[in-house]
C-alpha cells in the first residue's frame, strides 16, 4: 500500500489549457485581496465612500458606518424587474420598488427602465447606493449561442471565452451588471433537464470551460462596460439529483463531494468569479442554502472568496419545504448563520433579518460582513461612479458576434457515425429531401434559457441546407410530424419524399421546453413519433442522414440502425443551420466530441466514462442489453483520419515536486485539414482512496494539414496530476505506479516520495 504524503494546495489549471485561454479576446480578472483600510491622514467627517480614488475597502468602511440597520438589511435582497412591462404599468412598477434595494432580476433589455429604477436608488434614496441588475445570460443575450453543454463539445475553451464576452457586452448595455453563469454542475443524469446548462459529466472539462466564461463575462476590468459579475451555480452538487429530477435530495458522501463537485467550483473562484449561487438541493441531509460547510468553511475560509452568495429563486422560504426551518424567520436565520448574503425573491431577508440581529440570533458584525461583500463587487462594477447604462442602439448581432456565434456552433457539433457509405459529406448529389419536425424550427434550436434571443434571428436547418446547396441541388422538404403526437398523417408525404431524393436529412429532437430548469424526463429516448417517422422513411431505401437536435443525451438504439449518419447538432442557437450545412456539404470538417456519455438504453443510467472500479471485471453486466453505452466520452468523428505515434516522457520515474515533459506525435493520414483535440488522462491502479479507471487532466485542439505531424505536449506535475483529496478536501499524492492514456496509448510512470 502506497504511503500518503500531505498536498493540500488548491489545483490550478493545466498549462496547455491556460494556453488556449491565453489567446482569448478577453483576459482574466483575477482575485486580489482585499483593499488596504489605512485611514491615515484621512478626516472622519469626509464622504469618503464616493470617492473612486480611495481603495475599495476604505470606500466600505465608510459607507457602512454611515447606514442604519434597515439600509443594510435591504442591500441584502433581490426582487424583480421587467418582467411583462409595457407603457401602462412602467411608472408604478418602478415607484413599488424600495429606493434602498440591494438588487433586481432585470427581465427586460431596455436600459431607459433600468435607468429610471437606479435614478431613484442614487437620488431619492438617502446614501445613493446604486443597485445591480442581474439576469440569466446563459448562452448568450441577444446573439444566442449553442447550450453550454454543446459548447464544450467544442472543446475550445478560448472560443467559449468569447462567446461569453459578446454576452456581456450584449447584456452590459442593455442594463444587465450580473450574470446567473456559468453553470458548473457536474451531471451525470441526462434525466435530469438541466444538463444542457453545463459543460458535462467531467469534473476537470466543467473548471476549464467555467474558468473561460468567468474571464469572457468579466473581462479585463469589471468595471468596463462591457463587462458583468459572474456568478457560479448552482452550488454545490445539485447535478446529482435523484433520478434526475429536480429540486429534490441529493445523497452526496463527503469523498464525493470533494472528488466531483467541488473542483470546477475551486477553479473558477480562483479566477476570480465574484459570485455563487446556492443550490435547491440537500447535501446528505443539510440545505446547500443553509449549509455551513460548503458556503463559509470552504467557500471563504479555505479559498478566500470575497464577492457574495445569493440563493437560488426562493431558495429560502424552501428550507422550510425541506423540513430544515420551521417557518420563514427559521430560515432566513439558518441560510444568513451559514454564509448565504442575498436573498432571490424569498422576501425572508428584507422581514425578518433586522429582528434577528435586534434578538442576538444574527450578529451585527455577520451583518455587516455580508453588506461588505455585496457593496464590494458593486464597487468592482463601477455602479458608484456609473450607475446609468448608456444607450447604444447599434449592440445587437454585430458580424463579428455573429461569426463566433457560427463558429462556435460547427465546432460543437459532434458526427456520431458515418457508415462504411461515407454518407458524409454529400457529393455529387441533385436531390436533397429535409424531412422531420424540427427542419423548419426556428424557436427550439434557441434552446432553453434562450435570454433575448429571437426566433427570427435563427437561421434553421433547411434555411441552411438551401443556402449550402441550393445552386447545385433541388431541395424539397416535409414535416412528417409534430415533435410529439399520435399523428400519423404526414407519413405518407414523408415517404414520397424521401424516395423522391438521392439522400434524405432526417431533422428530429426535442423540443426546447424538455430540457432546462424542471424539465426532468424519465426517458431520454425521443417521442414515438419520431421513431415511427424515421422507421417510416427508411422504407425509401435511401442514405439517411440523421440531424439531432436537443438539450441532453438521447437514446438511440432504435434509431441508430436506420440512419447510415448522425450529427449531434444540439440546440446550436442562431447560426446553427449554416453551420450544420457546411459540415454536411464538407466544407466545415467536424471536430466536436462529446462531453458527455450517450448510453444505450435509459436503463443504464447513470453511466459515465470516469467511474469506480468494479470488484468483478468479468461480472456485473446486464442481462437483456449490452453493458457500454451507445458513444463514450470523448467518442466523435472526422472526415480524415489520425494516427498516433508513441506516447513519450522526459523521464519515467519522478519524484518530489520534479515536473516532466509529455508528448506524442499526431498525424493527418487524410485528404483534407482538420482539428484534433487529444485528450490526456490519469490512471491509479492502486490508491488508498480508489480512483476512477481514468480522470481526464489536460486537452489540446489543434489544427492538422493533410500530411502533417503536429507534437502535442502536456507538462505533468505530479503534485497535482498524481494527487488526491480525501473526504474533507485534504490533497494527497502517493508513490507508485501511474499510467498515462491517449487514445490507445499507455505510458507508465513510476512516482517516488
Amino acid at each position: 500500500m502506497k504511503k500518503p504524503t500531505s498536498h493540500c494546495q488548491p489545483w490550478p489549471l493545466r498549462a496547455g489549457v491556460l494556453c488556449l485561454l491565453g489567446c482569448a479576446a478577453t483576459a482574466a480578472a483575477v482575485a486580489r485581496p482585499l483593499e488596504t483600510s489605512d485611514k491615515s491622514g484621512v478626516k472622519p467627517e469626509t464622504v469618503l465612500y464616493k470617492d473612486s480614488d480611495l481603495p475599495i475597502e476604505i470606500r466600505i468602511d465608510d459607507l457602512l458606518r454611515r447606514m442604519t440597520i434597515d439600509e443594510k438589511v435591504m442591500q441584502l435582497n433581490q426582487y424583480t424587474l421587467g418582467l411583462n412591462n409595457n407603457a401602462n404599468n412602467i411608472g408604478e412598477e418602478v415607484k413599488e420598488i424600495p429606493a434602498e434595494l440591494g438588487s433586481l432580476i432585470y427581465f427586460n433589455a431596455d436600459p431607459a427602465l433600468r435607468n429610471a429604477v437606479q435614478r431613484r436608488a442614487m437620488e431619492e434614496s438617502r446614501l445613493g447606493i446604486p443597485m445591480l441588475f442581474g439576469f440569466d445570460v446563459i448562452h448568450g443575450f441577444r446573439t444566442v449561442y449553442p447550450i453550454s453543454l454543446a459548447q464544450a463539445c467544442s472543446w475550445n475553451p478560448s472560443l467559449v471565452g468569447k462567446a461569453c464576452a459578446v454576452a456581456a457586452q450584449e447584456a452590459r448595455q442593455s442594463g444587465v451588471d450580473w450574470t446567473f453563469s456559468p453553470m458548473i454542475d457536474v451531471a451525470r443524469d441526462p434525466r435530469w433537464g438541466r444538463v444542457a446548462e453545463g459543460y458535462g459529466e467531467d469534473p476537470y472539462v466543467n473548471g476549464v470551460f467555467g474558468v473561460a466564461s468567468v474571464r469572457g463575462y468579466q473581462g479585463r476590468n469589471l468595471a468596463d462596460s462591457t463587462s458583468v459579475a459572474a456568478c457560479l451555480k448552482h452550488y454545490v452538487a445539485y447535478g446529482a439529483s435523484e433520478a434526475g429530477r429536480d429540486y429534490v435530495y441529493t445523497e452526496v458522501s463527503p469523498q464525493t463531494l470533494w472528488d466531483t463537485y467541488l473542483l470546477p467550483y475551486e477553479m473558477c473562484v480562483k479566477a476570480g468569479a465574484q459570485t455563487l449561487m446556492s443550490s435547491f438541493n440537500d447535501i446528505s441531509g443539510t440545505p446547500s442554502s443553509a449549509n455551513h460547510y460548503t458556503l463559509t468553511e470552504i467557500l471563504k475560509e479555505r479559498w478566500g472568496h470575497d464577492g457574495f452568495v445569493v440563493s437560488d429563486w426562493g431558495a429560502i422560504e424552501q428550507l422550510i419545504n425541506q423540513g430544515h426551518a420551521a417557518d420563514k424567520k427559521d430560515a432566513a436565520r439558518r441560510a444568513f448563520n451559514a454564509g448565504l448574503e442575498m436573498d432571490m425573491i424569498s422576501h425572508a431577508y428584507d422581514r425578518h433579518l433586522a429582528d434577528l440581529v435586534a434578538e442576538g440570533k444574527v450578529s451585527q458584525e455577520a451583518l455587516d460582513e455580508a453588506v461588505r461583500r455585496v457593496l464590494r463587487v458593486k464597487m468592482r462594477l463601477g455602479l458608484f461612479e456609473k450607475p446609468y447604462t448608456p444607450d447604444v442602439p447599434d449592440r445587437f448581432l454585430h458580424p463579428v458576434s455573429l461569426d463566433i456565434a457560427g463558429q462556435l456552433a460547427a465546432e460543437s457539433m459532434v458526427l456520431l457515425k458515418n457508415d462504411s457509405t461515407l454518407t458524409l459529406p454529400i457529393k455529387d448529389v441533385k436531390k436533397i429531401a429535409v424531412i422531420g419536425p424540427l427542419a423548419k424550427d426556428k424557436r427550439d434550436l434557441l434552446g432553453s434559457w434562450l435570454g433575448h434571443g429571437h426566433p427570427e434571428d435563427v437561421v434553421t436547418w433547411y434555411e441552411g441546407i438551401s443556402n449550402e446547396f441550393g445552386d447545385r441541388a433541388e431541395i424539397r422538404y416535409a414535416q412528417g410530424c409534430l415533435l410529439d403526437s399520435s399523428d400519423t398523417s404526414g407519413f405518407k408525404e414523408a415517404l414520397d419524399t424521401a424516395a423522391w431524393a438521392d439522400v434524405v436529412v432526417l431533422c428530429l429532437g426535442e423540443n426546447m421546453k424538455w430540457s432546462g430548469e424542471n424539465a426532468s424526463r424519465s426517458s431520454i429516448a425521443l417521442p414515438e413519433i419520431q421513431e415511427q417517422l424515421a422507421m417510416e422513411v427508411s422504407k425509401a431505401g435511401k442514405p439517411i442522414v440523421l440531424v439531432l437536435s436537443n438539450g441532453r443525451p438521447l437514446e438511440l438504439c432504435r434509431l441508430e440502425p436506420l440512419a447510415n449518419a448522425i450529427v449531434e447538432g444540439w440546440q446550436p442557437g442562431i447560426n446553427g443551420g449554416d453551420a450544420l450545412a457546411g459540415i454536411l456539404s464538407g466544407r466545415i470538417n467536424p471536430s466536436g466530441r462529446l462531453a458527455i456519455t450517450f448510453p444505450y438504453s435509459t436503463g443504464q443510467i447513470p453511466i459515465y466514462y470516469n467511474r469506480r472500479q468494479s470488484g468483478r471485471h468479468d461480472q456485473g453486466f446486464y442481462q437483456d442489453i449490452t453493458s457500454e453505452p451507445m458513444y463514450p466520452f470523448g467518442h466523435g468523428l472526422s472526415y480524415t483520419t489520425y494516427s498516433y505515434g508513441d506516447l513519450s516522457a522526459t523521464s519515467t520515474e519522478l519524484s518530489g515536486n520534479e515536473k516532466i515533459k509529455l508528448s506524442i506525435p499526431v498525424t493527418n493520414t487524410g485528404d483534407v485539414a482538420g482539428d484534433e483535440t487529444v485528450l490526456w488522462f490519469v490512471q491509479d491502479p492502486a490508491c488508498t482512496i480508489t480512483r476512477p479507471v481514468k480522470e481526464l487532466r489536460n486537452f489540446e485542439k489543434k489544427r492538422i494539414e493533410p500530411g502533417e505531424t503536429v507534437v502535442y505536449t502536456f507538462e505533468l506535475n505530479p503534485m497535482r496530476d498524481f494527487s488526491f483529496v480525501d473526504a474533507d478536501g485534504n490533497r494527497f499524492v502517493e508513490p507508485g505506479e501511474f499510467r498515462i492514456v491517449v487514445k490507445d496509448k499507455t505510458l507508465t510512470l513510476n512516482y517516488k516520495k
